[in-house]
């Protein structure tokens, strides 16, 4: 190494660092952005989009959307959701499969949405609350489903009235077929009356009388 290198390297690192200098000198009398967490927890505001926890929704009667389908299950690529379901005979003899649990490892989920995206019955969603730590890792397998909850069963259409026998017999009015309209018809003029001259009587001869009937 050259001297001339040497002290070309001294004055760029010195260079460099006047630089760095000047911007933190800048941010030391920037005006402070940063929220006081967890002192404006009444006016804290988290986007709707955020995506912190898997929930259940469950109505008024303790019912939820869910089918254990295991689509969701299929579709976590961690492994985070465990549907656990159990077969029941119905009123009608019929074998149906209901949900019996639903587990959701919060600690192993990565938030990607995709058992939200492919539920046929949009039973899940994601909520935004964020306040999720706890001190036990166990504490972070959540039960979806509550305790007594059940699936809500689908509102069947309502049967149409049977037609009475009135109604049956009595046939249908035939609404008449429009008719085309028709067309304007304009009022001929009519042809101005052609006044005749009155007939010329022609002159008669006068009548000759024969001489021998005025010599006799």
């Amino acid at each position: 190494m050259t001297v001339s290198q040497y002290f070309s390297g001294l004055f760029k690192g010195i260079a460099s660092l006047i630089k760095g200098l000047t911007v933190t000198w800048k941010e030391l009398w920037t005006p402070k952005i940063t929220q006081q967490y967890p002192e404006n927890r009444a006016t804290l505001v988290i986007s709707d989009r955020f995506r912190a926890e898997l929930v259940m929704p469950h109505d008024e009667n303790n019912e939820h959307a869910c089918t254990a389908c295991g689509i969701c299950q299929m579709n976590c690529p961690n492994g985070t959701i465990k549907v656990i379901s159990k077969t029941v005979e119905t009123e009608d003899g019929k074998k149906k499969k209901i949900l019996d649990e639903y587990h959701y490892d919060q600690g192993m989920c990565t938030f990607c949405n995709l058992c939200v995206i492919t539920c046929p019955s949009d039973a899940i969603k994601f909520e935004n609350t964020f306040e999720n730590a706890v001190f036990t890792r166990g504490k972070l397998d959540l039960r979806l489903n509550r305790e007594g909850s059940k699936m809500r069963e689908k509102k069947k259409p309502e049967p149409k009235p049977a037609p009475t026998a009135a109604t049956a017999e009595a046939p249908k009015a035939e609404t008449p077929a429009p008719k085309p309209a028709a067309a304007e018809v304009k009022p001929v003029a009519e042809a101005p009356e052609v006044k005749t001259a009155p007939a010329v009587e022609e002159p008669k001869a006068p009548e000759v009388k024969n001489d021998t009937e005025t010599k006799e």
